[in-house]
């Protein structure tokens, strides 16, 4: 093992160069040229402005002193203390003394295992210069400085902003990764110092190992090591790029980084403290695979240590430990024991991080752990699946006879805590699940509770209903058990069967309720309910069971929950088909026939089935269920539906709607809305006829009517016979002046507009003979328009034909 090498640099008369100067005062034997030029670039020396002049001993030791450590370098490592000496031998500021230690082998084995920050202030290190060049070794171990853990921790009580070292750990931790530099600025070199050590004592004692730094440095922005300390009055000026290379702590201002990424080891070893964490590391060594370099790598390790130690790890450290456990082969034995020192001091753990508790005590051989946290697995596993959890595991099969024992044993447990029908239920699933025997007794016990459920609470819950029809599926026993419970359950309530129609019905089958005619009607009920479009088919097959042709109004009432029951249109054509026409059907089917026929029609797609009702309907036999103001409601929607086919001329279609019950009635108002107009435009309209009936048309049929032809004539290139016979009428009208409402005088205004402006001489001149037939005062009107649409050779050729003899010869020239 190789001593420490020793040089003594500064400013002398005497020395290895032979001149006064700047030079090596004395150094040890076998320094190699290299050594002295790398102490001589690390001596450099610059003090606080301020402190320039000092030269006495009191304002010497005022001056920053610089302990300096530049480890694992190819060479060896060297450490120095740098002190301001003032005046040198010709009475110069500036002057320095450096104390250099050198070794080829590992400063810490070496040392007798101190960091080289416990160096600070160490009786070693001296500033007066040697008689001679030539310098003993000194041999390990080296005397410590004052330094310590305990001293650290009671500077950082006293210290205003101690709450920073997480941040600076988390910094020094990036630099030593990134080859980056944290830079440190107290008060005082030994304030510096102490922070120094706390970081040492903080990291892994490898990582401490590689630190280098220097406790002093007066421009830090020239410095390279990770951790740089400085003081106020310094340079501590910085480049525009330099802010991704130094991290600047000053403790003496209480400027920060805003903020510092620490990674989850930081806040662990923080937590632990420099005062108890030197002997966490000692311990973290059992637990390493000696491939940790990055604090990730460290987390685990540290916090089952830590663990063992009687340090309690916080949440992330506990997932950390358990996310590493599984590839931690090299723990052996002690993988067992970190699963129980978790296990002990963490109880809340989920079923994933228990699991992997169990494998680890499993690999570690420690089986009465590997069996206590197997039970709280299970039992963990069946509670959530109890409870519904979504992410619960289902049930898998216990073929152990050993393990179905005790999987038994537990379900009894739990089903004597359970305090809700689900829970129960859940478990009997869990049972089923697992293939375990239900008792009978316990089977028809929870069948009765769970109908009692079903039964007695409206809406018991979706989530109920569910599990007890996943359970009739699976549980053949327990359909025929919950069949029973049902019926016990009715039968107690005395008469109160309609309950039923809470129960779900798809719990049951028809044939679990055979024999039960009641059952089976409130069963179908609850079935009409869930699916409306049974409901027709179900009807009959309640009144198969009752016995009876025709439903009562209670019946048609619990069949037909809506807000206005009423049947729809198709539903009422069933019925109606289905009823026996020779036997009335009573009053309260004559009622809800009456409010089908009569209900809302909103389009000509909800118009065609009550048309096909009505003629159901109008069956003799079934006319006379109705009541006589249905029968009239239905015969004139027929009668006005047939009026609409047979029809040949367009106004009398419109007379023969206009009675007073049309707007009364649904379909006949639907009638009117729907179709009345298209069948109109279908038809040819007789000119006379229309410009008298125009004004008798009602509001609405009018306003339609005038639309309609309005668009018809606007998109027609070209209007044929019937469309020319109703504008024919129309325009008679409006120059007759007929009584029309001002917004209709408008439309056919703009029609006769379009056709004098639009329309060519020949079909001008129709529309003017044909609007002289119905004795319209337009005729002329028209005839002149017809007239300016001819050309100037037209008009003269038309003038001679007029004056040609009848007998074709030329006229007599005067």
């Amino acid at each position: 093992m190789s001593g420490f090498q020793q040089l003594y640099y500064t400013s002398c008369e005497h020395g290895l160069s032979g001149s006064a100067g700047f030079q090596f005062n004395a150094v040890s034997e076998g320094v190699s040229a290299e050594t002295r030029h790398r102490v001589e670039g690390l001596a450099g020396y610059e003090p606080p402005r301020a402190l320039v002049e000092s030269d006495t001993a009191e304002l010497l030791a005022r001056c920053p002193v610089n302990l300096c450590h530049t480890p694992g370098r190819p060479g060896g490592v060297t450490t120095l203390c740098v002190r301001y000496a003032g005046r040198d031998s010709a009475r110069r500021f500036g002057n320095y003394f450096a104390h250099a230690l050198h070794t080829e082998g590992e400063f810490t084995r070496d040392s007798g295992g101190l960091l080289a920050i416990e160096l600070w202030d160490s009786p070693l290190w001296t500033s007066r210069v040697a008689a001679t060049t030539e310098i003993p070794e000194l041999s390990a171990p080296l005397p410590r400085g004052p330094l310590s853990p305990r001293s650290v921790r009671a500077f950082l009580r006293a210290h205003p902003h101690a709450e920073q070292l997480p941040a600076l750990l988390a910094a020094v931790f990036a630099a030593l990764a990134e080859d980056g530099s944290v830079v440190v600025v107290d008060e005082s070199t030994d304030r510096i110092a102490h922070w120094f050590a706390a970081v040492s004592y903080l990291l892994p004692p490898a990582t401490a190992r590689s630190l280098s730094f220097a406790t002093y440095v007066f421009r830090p922005a020239r410095s390279r090591l990770h951790l740089i300390g400085s003081v106020p009055g310094a340079d501590l000026a910085f480049g525009p790029d330099d802010g991704e290379s130094y991290t600047v702590f000053d403790f003496s201002a209480g400027r920060f980084p805003e903020v510092v990424p620490a990674p989850p080891l930081v806040h662990l070893l923080t937590r632990i403290g420099v005062g108890s964490v030197r002997s966490v590391w000692s311990w973290t060594a059992e637990y390493t695979d000696g491939e940790e370099r990055h604090p990730a790598d460290w987390h685990a390790p540290v916090a089952a240590a830590a663990a063992a130690g009687g340090v309690g790890p916080a949440g992330p450290d506990v997932r950390a430990v358990i996310d590493w456990l599984p590839g931690a082969d090299h723990l052996g034995p002690r993988r067992a024991a970190v699963a129980a020192d978790i296990h002990d001091k963490h109880r809340e753990l989920d079923d994933d991080r228990l699991a992997v508790l169990s494998a680890a005590a499993r690999a570690g051989g420690d089986t009465a752990l590997h069996r206590e946290l197997e039970g709280r697995l299970h039992r963990s596993r069946i509670r959530a699946y109890a409870s519904g959890a979504p992410d619960a595991p289902d049930p898998v099969p216990l073929t152990d006879p050993a393990e179905r024992a005790e999987g038994t044993a537990l379900w009894h447990s739990l089903l004597g805590e359970a305090t809700t029908t689900r829970r129960r239920v859940r478990l009997l699933l869990w049972a089923a699940g697992a293939r375990l025997d239900v008792p009978a007794e316990v089977l028809a016990a929870e069948s009765r509770d769970a109908a009692r459920a079903l039964l007695g609470v409206p809406g018991a819950g979706a989530a109920l209903e569910q599990d007890v029809a996943y359970l009739v599926r699976v549980l053949p026993e327990f359909r025929a058990a919950l069949a029973a419970a049902v019926r016990e359950a009715l039968e107690a309530r005395g008469g109160q069967e309609q309950l039923f129609a809470q129960f779900p019905a798809q719990l049951l089958e028809e044939k679990d309720l055979e024999g039960q005619p009641r059952l089976l009607e409130h069963y179908w009920r609850a079935q009409a309910e869930r699916n409306p479009a049974r409901t027709v088919d179900l009807l009959f097959r309640i009144l198969a069971v009752r016995g009876e042709p025709a439903p009562d109004a209670e019946l048609l009432r619990g069949l037909w929950r809506r807000p206005s029951p009423a049947w729809r249109h198709g539903e009422a054509t069933e019925i109606a088909r289905r009823l026996p026409a020779d036997r009335p059907p009573g009053d309260a089917v004559a009622e809800w026939f009456d409010r089908s026929v009569k209900q809302p029609i909103d389009d000509e797609r909800a118009l065609r089935p009550c048309l096909e009702l009505c003629a159901v309907l109008a069956a003799p036999r079934r006319y006379a269920w109705l009541k006589p103001v249905t029968q009239e409601c239905v015969r004139i929607t027929l009668e006005l539906d047939a009026a609409l086919g047979a029809a040949t001329e367009a106004t009398a279609l419109a007379r023969a709607f206009r009675i007073p019950q049309i707007d009364a009635w649904a379909p006949t108002l639907a009638l009117k809305r729907h179709r009345l107009v298209p069948a109109m435009l279908r038809l040819p309209a007789d000119p006379r006829l229309l410009a008298a009936e125009i004004g008798e048309f009602d509001h609405s049929t009018a306003d339609g009517y005038l639309r309609a032809v309005h668009r018809a004539t606007l998109s027609s290139s070209a209007v044929g016979d019937v469309l020319f016979s109703h504008l024919t009428g129309l325009l008679a009208a409006y120059g007759a002046r007929a009584r029309m409402a001002h917004g209709h005088r408008e439309l056919v205004e703009a029609v006769h507009l379009h056709l004098t402006g639009r329309w060519s001489a020949p079909q001008l001149e129709r529309m003017s003979r044909a609007l002289k037939r119905c004795g319209s005062e337009l005729a002329g009107a028209y005839a002149e328009h017809a007239e300016q649409r001819l050309g100037r050779l037209q008009k003269w050729s038309r003038r001679r034909s007029r004056r040609r003899p009848p007998d074709g010869s030329r006229p007599e020239r005067g």
